[in-house]
């Protein structure tokens, strides 16, 4: 059985990357959640539709680990970094964000019923196959990853040939997706989710 927490400095195995992801988010719950959406359409566009196991899972994982980088390892003027990496029948997660004094706890901690937070490592824990803690590289701050074993089916998406996209297109899509979160911002509410 995995344990809830794995020891600091437990190494993600290296992969032969086939897919990589790779992107820099505000450390607030904003940037978090663009961050999770960022992921799901990823692994879609990848062969991972969005209502199978691996997009759900991984889509849980990344969630739980931005909002992990944003509430524990905030540093103000600091953003978080998500790699997303597909390879070698796995999908792995790695969530670096630059506090390093704040590391997860050694064991698994004892939550009241009763609370609203608290348990979102053991949600890691339990999702994934594998799951640690390493040292930023060549900075302060910490990578919390995780991995999930895919199966190799293929990815039927392959056959479409995109172009790369261009910085331009990366920030349009990405304004697209801020846009769908208008109506979730605090000042929208007062005007009933309308803009004036």
């Amino acid at each position: 059985m995995k344990s809830a927490t794995p020891p600091n400095g437990h190494m993600p195995r290296r992969l032969a990357p086939e897919r990589e992801f790779t992107m820099r988010f505000t450390s607030t719950p904003r940037g978090a959640r663009l961050a999770r959406r960022l992921v799901s359409h990823r692994l879609d566009d990848w062969g991972h539709p969005y209502t199978g196991h691996v997009n759900e899972t991984l889509t849980l994982i990344t969630a739980e680990l931005a909002a992990n980088a944003v509430r524990h390892g905030h540093v103000p003027g600091r953003d978080f970094h998500l790699h997303l990496v597909l390879g070698e029948g796995v999908v792995r997660v790695e969530v670096t964000d630059t506090r390093a004094e704040k590391q997860p706890p050694s064991s698994a901690p004892v939550t009241d019923s009763q609370s609203e937070s608290g348990r979102g490592l053991l949600l890691v824990a339990a999702l994934s196959d594998d799951w640690g803690v390493i040292p930023r590289h060549a900075a302060p701050g910490k990578t919390v990853w995780a991995e999930l074993r895919v199966q190799q089916q293929g990815h039927p998406r392959t056959h479409r040939v995109a172009p790369k996209p261009t910085d331009v297109e990366l920030l349009l899509a990405t304004a697209s997706l801020l846009r769908d979160d208008l109506g979730s911002r605090p000042e929208d509410a007062r005007h009933g989710g309308r803009r004036r």
